[in-house]
């Protein structure tokens, strides 16, 4: 998201009252030491909001989601990280399989988060969600025979732009597909999409459906919450192309399984040293308050049901969403990436 709709997003935040005023905590207050690799502006809203609230102070590490597990496991006993954030459910489930989250029981997280989006033995909880989508050029119209992501492979696939097969939103994607049909019908799939893309994979998301009305792609692959910092957008340019790209939530039939989901999720470090201030932060990502802000501040899906959404996603209609299996896709996600190369989607 370019810098002035982010201004504009949490200007809209201000005036609604979700965004605070500037905070200071005061010296010697209690803190909560948080492990990122989230990188948005309104994070940080919302964690002044945190402050706000409570006056514990966030105090953040950022970084690449495998880098910061590593950084926690090579710290040990000694580790100041409280709580771990990420994006991807294999991540979440990288960080479990890691030893290095302990189990978070809340009635709070237990009571507003569904239990397809948290993880059996409580060691993390999805606090987001970004739903991966088929795009298209509502001038045009969508393709006929295109409701699933297993469509892609066929006719109704021709003139597809994507990222590459190594970014973990595709990643995810393949792997969830590989536990619904198998390898050898995943494959096939894989293959398929590569026959039908209109330019090597390049770009990241919002490349993919900003090539559409350019004549490069007749279809994208891409995260909602891209297309949606566009309608967010006062931009004249940005609210056309909003305007003009169609969205289709594949897999939505009866007995299906879904639209694929990517969450961001948290969780408790074990050797947490500041366990009760972690356990109001956790609790704090849950509520009404910080729900709002993740939707409308970054235009994500709360985990909450029953948050508020943005406009710009209100738009693009409902969805029932693949339940997630994040020990699943974590064991997937290798062979999935092979499988995809193998194919040709490089």
């Amino acid at each position: 998201m370019t810098a002035r709709p982010k201004r504009r997003i949490l200007g809209l935040l201000a005036a609604i009252g979700l965004l605070p005023a500037a905070v200071v905590a005061p010296a010697g207050a209690e803190e909560v030491n948080l492990y990122s690799s989230r990188h948005y502006d309104s994070d940080r809203a919302l964690y002044e909001a945190f402050t706000k609230e409570t006056g514990i102070r966030v105090r953040l590490i950022e970084g690449d989601a495998d880098q910061l597990i590593e950084r926690i496991r090579s710290e040990g006993a000694n580790s100041p990280a409280d709580v771990f954030i990420t994006v991807d459910a294999a991540r979440l489930a990288r960080a479990a399989g890691a030893g290095i989250l302990q189990p978070f029981k809340s009635e709070a997280v237990e009571k507003r988060i569904p239990q397809a989006l948290r993880s059996t033995d409580g060691s993390w909880f999805a606090i987001s969600q970004r739903a991966r989508v088929i795009m298209y050029d509502k001038e045009k119209g969508a393709p006929q025979g295109l409701a699933r992501y297993e469509d892609l492979a066929g006719p109704a696939g021709a003139g597809l732009c994507v990222r590459s097969s190594n970014h973990p939103y595709n990643i995810s994607l393949a792997a969830s597909i590989l536990a619904a049909d198998g390898p050898e019908r995943t494959e096939a799939w894989a293959k398929g999409v590569a026959a039908n893309l209109a330019r090597p994979p390049q770009g990241g998301d919002r490349d993919q459906f900003r090539a559409i009305p350019a004549g490069q792609c007749t279809l994208a692959l891409a995260n909602t919450y891209y297309l949606a910092a566009f309608g967010a957008s006062q931009k004249p340019d940005d609210q056309a192309l909003f305007k003009r790209i169609g969205v289709i939530f594949p897999n939505q039939g009866e007995g299906d399984r879904g639209t694929h989901v990517n969450i961001s999720g948290a969780g408790l470090v074990k050797t947490a040293p500041n366990k009760a201030q972690a356990a109001r932060f956790l609790d704090f990502l849950t509520g009404d308050h910080a729900q709002a802000m993740l939707a409308l501040g970054n235009m994500e899906y709360p985990a909450v049901p029953d948050a508020p959404l943005h406009p710009a996603l209100e738009a693009m209609g409902r969805f029932r969403a693949e339940p997630v299996d994040a020990d699943k896709t974590n064991a997937n996600a290798a062979p999935a990436l092979q499988l995809l190369q193998r194919a040709g989607w490089r």
